[in-house]
């Protein structure tokens, strides 16, 4: 299930970095750490874009200027959604870099049918290899158009399904079709403006800093439906739970909404 959580903006102009998934990571470890039920401290099967809203780039990052401020929450499981919704509720008040977010109301996105081919934007950077303390692997560059590049994906997406226990081992061996297919178009477009569809980015484990590469452009993946609605509502790649990978389905009514991010992150 995704939902989209609105908050109320107290200090309209504050600012974020202008990649903030790592701000929004710490605050649901928080959550999640000073919450009641401990079970869920190393839980991780789950995904949230960055804050959407009326904003201005300038060199701190990005300026909220609307009233409200939305970000979406992605899981699978429902006892854990209903859990950190409780607690993000519960709090009067949600700080996140300089904005001051009074969490006011959710809002239920219309579930996706998806089938075995569906073409994916992109709301917030994928990671296809994970970091790990003093080495430069993770920023490491992989051609989308490459088999590499659907390979790391493949794996990452598998073993995160496995991880559930909600699938069995015949349905995971099934899962054998996976193939990322970017828009070429798009690329070409991207390159020849000298923008970029590959960033590094920060991100934080035990207080420690780490640097990925991220990718953002629109694809067609082709897999089975099963991993399609998987990826959908649990993001796609490494460090899904810390803010990145997060896709929407194209033509889909709440793309409007969230459009203007993947032409930010370019």
């Amino acid at each position: 299930m995704r939902t989209r959580i609105i908050f109320s903006l107290k200090n309209r102009g504050a600012y974020v970095p202008f990649h903030h998934q790592y701000l929004l990571a710490q605050v649901i470890k928080g959550l999640l750490v000073f919450g009641p039920n401990k079970d869920y401290l190393n839980f991780n099967q789950f995904n949230f874009s960055g804050l959407k809203g009326q904003t201005k780039v300038s060199r701190k990052g990005l300026h909220y200027f609307s009233s409200k401020v939305t970000l979406v929450f992605a899981c699978s499981d429902k006892e854990f959604h209903d859990y950190i919704m409780a607690r993000i509720f519960e709090q009067k008040d949600i700080i996140v870099g300089n904005l001051h977010l009074i969490p006011e109301s959710t809002e239920a996105e219309d579930p996706v049918q998806i089938g075995d081919e569906a073409r994916f934007l992109c709301i917030s950077p994928i990671v296809v290899i994970p970091a790990s303390f003093n080495d430069e692997t993770g920023k490491k560059f992989v051609s989308p158009e490459s088999d590499e590049f659907s390979d790391l994906l493949y794996d990452s997406t598998l073993s995160r399904m496995e991880a559930t226990g909600k699938y069995t081992t015949e349905q995971i061996t099934s899962f054998y079709k996976f193939q990322i297919v970017p828009d070429h178009d798009y690329i070409q477009r991207i390159q020849s403006s000298h923008k970029k569809f590959a960033r590094i980015y920060p991100l934080y484990d035990n207080d420690v800093k780490f640097e990925v590469r991220g990718y953002t452009f629109p694809f067609t993946l082709y897999a089975a439906k099963e991993v399609q609605q998987f990826i959908y509502e649990n993001g796609l790649g490494y460090f899904t739970y810390k803010g990145f990978g997060m896709l929407d389905v194209a033509n889909n009514d709440s793309i409007q909404r969230t459009t203007h991010q993947e032409l930010t992150y370019a």
